[in-house]
């Protein structure tokens, strides 16, 4: 048993959040029998731990609060979830049509969906990602779009006033936006502001927009906000998504598929 001070609310608190970057989650009834408080102390510790933006509740406990202006490189990026990504990418394939004009966003995730499109014959792909064409470009029968634009050397890929301006002059069927932050409350997010204003366009020129993104990426905010959650018509996620989350978004009529 934890040797404790029960009545000291900052070391209660502190403890907490330890246990939350070690573990990445906390429970409150593990938490209550832990500290040997009230469940109801520790839901009230919680709560105020999150109005301080030092963590995100969840059903019967928190979840870890990463902090929002991380921006990993591709090489990193692909090391994390990997077979999560690959399932994604193929469930995402499969909502693309003969004869559709889609959009490719960057990210490990899209590069996936990219993988899994060889089947097609009448295919138009815009895409400012340079690992999503290049992987394209075995595709003989893909028409490949690529904006100018400045290179990211971090995401590989090509933002700013000419990406933008490049990008306005297209009508798609389909966008697949890659995201690093998921919220029903917070909407979409990125770690980079050009970024998250080229995918505002992105999301403007699109008949539908499908998000692809692993559960890690669920109840997360990232730096730069990109749009509202109401802006996007299907998540392709998997089967890590919390059931309050799929169930939230399936409320607001956004189509989930678990890959």
């Amino acid at each position: 048993m934890l040797e404790l001070d029960k009545k000291s609310t900052v070391k209660r608190r502190a403890f907490i959040l330890e246990k939350l970057e070690t573990d990445g989650q906390v429970d409150v009834n593990t938490l209550s029998s832990e500290l040997q408080v009230s469940e109801v102390t520790i839901r009230n510790d919680l709560s105020k731990l999150e109005e301080k933006n030092m963590l995100i509740r969840a059903r019967g406990g928190a979840i870890k609060l990463d902090r929002v202006g991380i921006d990993f490189a591709l090489s990193d990026k692909n090391k994390q979830h990997y077979e999560e990504k690959k399932n994604i990418g193929q469930a995402a394939a499969q909502l693309v049509e003969e004869g559709d004009t889609i959009i490719l966003d960057s990210g490990t995730t899209t590069l996936e969906i990219a993988k899994n499109l060889q089947k097609f014959t009448d295919l138009t792909v815009i895409t400012n990602a340079l690992n999503v064409a290049n992987q394209l470009a075995e595709h003989k029968n893909a028409n490949v779009i690529i904006p100018g634009g400045f290179l990211r050397k971090n995401s590989l890929s090509l933002v700013g006033s000419t990406a933008e301006e490049s990008f306005r002059n297209y009508f798609c069927d389909k966008l697949f936006l890659a995201v690093d932050g998921l919220s029903t409350t917070h909407g979409l997010s990125t770690p980079n502001v050009e970024e998250a204003h080229l995918n505002r366009i992105m999301i403007q020129i699109s008949k539908k927009v499908i998000v692809v993104a692993d559960s890690s990426k669920f109840l997360k905010r990232s730096f730069a906000f990109i749009a509202p959650i109401t802006e996007i018509d299907v998540v392709v996620t998997d089967a890590g998504i919390l059931l309050e989350e799929q169930k939230k978004l399936e409320n607001m009529g956004i189509q989930v598929i678990i890959a």
